[in-house]
């Protein structure tokens, strides 16, 4: 057996379908914000990029108070209305949402819920998370970016007529999938 051979015996693959990080973003959101009594009143424009082109725009209000769990919004072009909770974590990596909403075009009413993680994928690892950089006061940036992995593996066998020493390389594919800019006005 070549020790340089893929699993099965096929020809290594390049380190362009090992690793591959994307940094173009398919989400890009803007949202201003303006804190009043308590409150946060937001307008939301989010444009996306993949798999088509699509604009959508969110009034948000929810209260600032860490043990109010829920937020009202308002989308306009689709005319639906919903009221959700906040993620309530369940264990320190698994999250539930609920929420119930009305679209008036459609003259429908029903509920949702949500089991989120940050962790978990399709048979092989994944890791979503979301970065907040400050810029400067009243403005803000997040990154939404994700990566998929396969560690690599390393084995090997003495007598047996296989390798002493294989390596599996694993994969990596990261991408930058969503940039939020926030810009919020806060009554002093």
């Amino acid at each position: 057996m070549d020790p340089n051979s893929g699993p099965n015996n096929e020809e290594p693959v390049s380190w362009d379908e090992l690793y591959n990080i994307n940094l173009v973003p398919s989400e890009l959101f803007v949202k201003f914000r303006k804190e009043v009594e308590g409150f946060r009143l937001g307008v939301n424009l989010e444009f996306y990029n993949a798999p088509m082109n699509d604009f959508q725009t969110k009034l948000v209000l929810k209260p600032l108070s860490p043990q109010k769990r829920w937020k009202f919004i308002y989308e306009p072009i689709h005319q639906d209305v919903r009221l959700l909770s906040k993620k309530i974590p369940l264990t320190k990596f698994l999250n539930l949402q609920v929420g119930i909403g009305h679209n008036f075009s459609l003259n429908a009413t029903g509920w949702k819920w949500k089991l989120s993680t940050c962790l978990g994928g399709d048979g092989i690892s994944r890791i979503r998370n979301k970065t907040s950089l400050g810029v400067c006061e009243g403005v803000d940036l997040r990154f939404g970016w994700k990566a998929d992995y396969v560690l690599p593996e390393f084995s090997g066998a003495v007598g047996t007529g296989e390798a002493l020493f294989k390596m599996e390389t694993g994969r990596l594919q990261a991408s930058l999938d969503r940039v939020e800019a926030i810009f919020t006005h806060r009554n002093e």
